[in-house]
């Protein structure tokens, strides 16, 4: 079961050192039609559906790593400097002994256009993709705290 913390995203450095329980998100949008939709990619290991996260890369900010993440796992480029911090959730990240391991990611948005988005990228043949509207996207994503997100989004 997931913990609940009591997180202050502004206390959070986002330079490094990172803590070790942090990781970082990319919640990539677009408009159609005058319309948000918020992009969801399937993880690797359970197909669940997820926005683009990952650890902290080293010499990289917060807001780097996670477009480095929304880069590998769903072929979206884009400007740290454009991407904004909208929050954080907390969840179980499943590791590979079957254990798992509480973690905090903070989630920056980035607006994602035509040209900023490629069919290939370094795990197309691992994820699936999705464009949605984000509180359709919010009853696809387990994480309460991320609900939250998309649905205020």
């Amino acid at each position: 079961m997931t913990r609940r913390f009591a997180f202050d995203a502004s206390a959070v450095a986002v330079r490094p050192p990172y803590p070790p329980d942090m990781q970082v998100a990319a919640l990539c949008w677009r408009k159609v039609k005058g319309r948000k939709k918020v992009l969801l990619v399937t993880s690797r290991d359970t197909g669940r559906w997820i926005v683009p996260k990952g650890w902290p890369i080293d010499g990289l900010n917060a807001a780097e790593s996670a477009l480095q993440e929304a880069w590998e796992e769903a072929g979206v480029r884009g400007t740290a400097s454009k991407a904004k911090l909208v929050g954080t959730f907390s969840y179980d990240k499943r590791l590979d002994n079957g254990t798992s391991r509480p973690l905090i990611a903070l989630v920056y948005k980035l607006r994602v256009r035509k040209r900023d988005l490629s069919d290939r990228f370094p795990e197309v043949e691992e994820r699936e993709r999705l464009w949605l509207r984000p509180k359709k996207a919010a009853k696809l994503v387990e994480e309460p705290e991320l609900q939250d997100i998309l649905r205020r989004f």
